[in-house]
């Protein structure tokens, strides 16, 4: 039986270790966190959604960038100071502008694939997580942004997607609780929501049913290359290596998958590749419903507000997501209150019947590759294979794309 190690128990790590135990291997998990799904799996928007599968390679997105630059608390704040990871990540960023529409479509396409999948596993393994199949509806305030985003959904519709326009009155009939005055609208019934953090959990835990071995709260530290695959380096985390007597453990195994998320690059450049991934922090707040005015006044139907760039999910009766905003601020978990104000405001405005006197923030580092695609598939080593940089679209793609490194396993395996 081939042993594989998979380096990062996020929710690409679980599912590829679920992947590759089903088609007969031996898998080990690596993480330096105590628990699967503590990073950036750990409080996303809770979206399935293949109608947010417009990559952001667009000359616009580059323009607000620079024109909220100096706001604190605008959707999308780029931090100038620089930096060669970041103006290397943001060049290469800008060459994939002309891909733009493939990419989409390609993006929209995987995403629909990756649906079929999770809703499977969910149902074979019995994981609850939350789900709400109710679809997801953006909304647009003024003609200029409804637009664009008309062109946006003629390349959704290209890839694949059920997706339709609603004017006001539909939008209000389609979710009752949201307030406000709008110019349009876009649904689609196919997506859903759910708590990424209690799927990879519960996947985790299927997983170690299936044989799969956890080395957590553990640093990758290094690997070596062996005749035949490859030996992993590892420490307990957060220990210095020059002040143990003891060397790294090491172990033999016939491959690697890296799933580690932001850390890609660094492990990417350690095999010999170049995986330039570049760390997008986003924020959540969850807000806890907790009176029968509050649950009343939440909303069911996911959300997407374009122009603030806020997504919604209705995790249980009472738990309300709101998430959104995008940092370019290298590695940074800092928690900022003028980045979770918005979210705040925004709920209080739409909703005002939510009490918002018990939200707990987060953040997140969304690993990205420049063309927002997810790097899969094999590196420069035989035996090495890469499973990370899916953006903003971690959960909605990681299904579909465990499979393709899974059968990327198997057919190194038989060549």
């Amino acid at each position: 039986m081939p042993h594989y190690a998979i380096v990062g128990a996020g929710i690409t790590g679980i599912t590829t270790a679920y992947a590759l135990l089903n088609r007969g291997c031996q898998v080990t998990v690596f993480d330096r966190q105590a628990y699967p799904a503590m990073e950036t799996s750990f409080a996303n928007g809770g979206q399935l959604s293949a109608s947010n599968a417009e990559v952001w390679n667009h000359w616009s997105a580059l323009l607000k960038g620079l024109k909220w630059m100096l706001t604190k608390d605008a959707p999308l704040l780029l931090n100038p100071k620089p930096s060669w990871a970041k103006y290397s990540w943001l060049a290469e960023f800008v060459a994939a502008i002309p891909k733009y529409k493939s990419n989409t479509i390609e993006t929209a396409r995987l995403a629909i694939e990756a649906r079929k999948h999770i809703f499977d596993i969910a149902e074979r393994e019995g994981i609850n997580f939350d789900l709400e199949k109710r679809g997801i509806l953006h909304f647009y305030k003024d003609e200029k942004s409804y637009r664009h985003a008309l062109e946006v959904n003629k390349l959704l519709l290209a890839g694949g997607l059920d997706r339709h326009a609603v004017g006001p009155d539909e939008i209000r009939s389609i979710e009752p609780t949201l307030t406000g005055s709008f110019y349009g609208g876009f649904y689609t019934p196919s997506d859903s929501t759910g708590d990424i953090h209690k799927f990879t959990r519960g996947l985790a835990d299927v997983c170690v049913r299936k044989g799969a071995a956890f080395q957590l709260e553990t640093d990758v530290v290094g690997f070596r290359r062996q005749r035949k695959g490859v030996s992993i380096q590892w420490q307990s985390a957060g220990s210095d290596s020059v002040l143990q007597e003891a060397e790294p453990s090491e172990q033999r195994f016939d491959g690697v998958v890296i799933c580690a998320g932001v850390a890609s690059r660094r492990f990417a450049s350690m095999l010999g590749d170049r995986v330039n991934i570049y760390p997008v922090k986003g924020y959540s707040i969850t807000v806890h419903l907790d009176d029968e005015r509050s649950q009343a006044g939440a909303p069911w139907v996911s959300l997407l507000d374009d122009a603030a760039k806020i997504v919604t999910s209705r995790l249980g009766k009472d738990r309300f997501r709101v998430a959104g905003t995008a940092e370019i601020n290298g590695v940074n978990y800092d928690i900022r209150a003028d980045r979770i104000a918005p979210l705040v405001r925004w709920t209080r405005q739409y909703f005002p019947d939510i009490n918002t006197s018990r939200v707990v923030p987060w953040s997140g580092l969304r690993p990205m590759m420049p063309n927002m695609l997810p790097r899969v598939g094999r590196g420069r080593q035989p035996d090495v294979f890469y499973n990370t940089g899916h953006g903003h679209l971690g959960w909605t793609l990681s299904c579909a794309t465990a499979e393709l490194v899974g059968d990327a396993v198997a057919s190194a395996r038989a060549a």
